[in-house]
């Protein structure tokens, strides 16, 4: 008998992708197939995103696309959007199944219980009722895992969904956390990225504290490398920066949300830090690791952003050097503080000013990654080929492509860094051992 197959689908952030592969690996438990998204599916899973509009909008027309391929497949929609807006994801022809983020590890079970297509099953829950931690690592896609130890936010920024999406912050015991980071070193996985909604805020529901999370994953062996996906500035202590410097396996790699250079336009935003001490933060992080790439997030075209606060942000973000800038439109959500905000910037405006900072992030990225020509430095090769060459890290998340060699795989190689060519990628020759 032909096993049941099942596609995941993961919109958004990584935390999506640790939550889908820990669904998929419960479907292939019970005896399912996970085929590619592209493939003829029995279910199709997908884990949305609505951190804007736009990704509102992909999600319905992936729903659509599904089902015109699929058209006798369950579709199973869960995540933000099907958090925020269950009814209208229900009422788009094909969705059989609408889970809160509540419900979402429950979905296998849900599965089961719809049977066939034909049917409906609808979940939701007010975000005081966003308890529920729903445990998750990714696994078996690349060399690195990305291991959910946080969820939900307690910040509620004056633009953003997230709290009502994901609840209030709760967290992952560290013994549980370390439980699971052994399970991914089992599994053949080198290196992992920590994450959360607002993961420096780890330790809301236990007592603990997130500098005494890294000590223990610290010291779980068969794990080399471990990153911080993304931690806000105010939560980046000193303790945290000297720990990872001191840490052979933390990376001089650090994300960190500043999303406006306008001290103005924060405090719209109601973000919890001034563009001084985010600065302040930047240069903590130098003095212990000089080599460290700081990747920023920006939101442009906040309402209310005048050319001056643009240039502001601008200029502020060229003191501070980078190594690259996530730059994202403002996304107008409905429900949130920032809708009732006078001074909506144009399009025509917001757009200008992206091309602008996409400018300044190649030029910022590049300056970074050629500081590393003529030098050696430790990279994970990953499984991802292209035209005859492998691609892999540096420790300060440098690109770095080398002649394919499939024993090198999964690795940490000692590499010879050449020249830089377009797309800031480095050519690697590997060292002999």
């Amino acid at each position: 008998m032909q096993k049941r197959r099942v596609s995941f689908h993961t919109l958004g952030c990584k935390l999506n992708f640790s939550e889908s592969s820990t669904l998929a690996r419960q479907f292939i438990e019970g005896g399912f197939e996970r085929v590619a998204p592209t493939a003829p599916a029995d279910i199709c899973v997908i884990n949305s995103c609505s951190v804007t509009e736009h990704a509102d909008k992909k999600c319905r027309n992936l729903i659509r696309r599904l089902h015109r391929r699929n058209p006798d497949a369950i579709i199973a929609v869960t995540g933000c959007y099907a958090q925020l807006k269950p009814q209208e994801i229900a009422a788009i022809e094909g969705v059989d199944i609408v889970l809160s983020n509540n419900d979402k590890g429950d979905l296998y079970r849900h599965v089961l219980a719809l049977g066939e297509k034909g049917h409906l099953i609808v979940t939701s829950c007010a975000v005081d009722d966003l308890t529920r931690f729903f445990a998750a690592f990714s696994s078996g896609d690349r060399t690195r895992a990305f291991l959910k130890v946080q969820d939900g936010c307690d910040y509620c920024c004056s633009y953003c969904t997230i709290h009502y999406a994901r609840g209030a912050s709760r967290n992952l015991p560290i013994a549980d956390a370390v439980a699971e980071a052994r399970r991914i070193a089992a599994a053949g996985q080198r290196e992992i990225v920590i994450t959360g909604v607002n993961t420096g805020d780890f330790g809301r529901t236990t007592g603990e504290r997130f500098i005494d999370l890294l000590r223990a994953l610290n010291a779980v062996e068969g794990i080399e490398r471990y990153r911080i996906s993304s931690i806000e500035p105010n939560l980046l202590t000193d303790e945290i920066i000297e720990f990872c410097a001191a840490s052979t396996k933390f990376q001089h790699h650090f994300h960190i949300p500043l999303q406006s250079g306008s001290d103005r336009i924060l405090g719209l935003m109601r973000r919890r830090y001034t563009t001084s001490r985010f600065a302040e933060r930047i240069a903590s992080v130098r003095r212990c690791m000089p080599d460290a790439f700081i990747g920023i997030d920006v939101i442009v075209g906040f309402p209310g952003e005048t050319d001056a606060d643009f240039r502001a942000t601008y200029d502020f973000l060229q003191r501070q050097s980078p190594a690259f800038l996530h730059i994202f439109p403002f996304s107008e959500r409905p429900g949130t503080p920032a809708v009732a905000l006078p001074g909506k910037v144009q399009d025509s405006v917001v757009t200008d000013r992206v091309r602008e900072l996409e400018g300044l992030c190649r030029e910022l990225h590049g300056s970074f990654c050629r500081q590393a020509e003529g030098t050696e430095a430790e990279v994970l090769f990953e499984s991802t080929l292209r035209g005859g060459m492998m691609f892999g890290y540096t420790g300060n998340y440098i690109r770095v492509k080398a002649p394919c060699d499939r024993q090198s795989v999964n690795r940490i190689c000692r590499v010879a860094l050449g020249a830089m060519d377009d797309d800031h990628d480095l050519a690697g020759r590997i060292l002999p051992e």
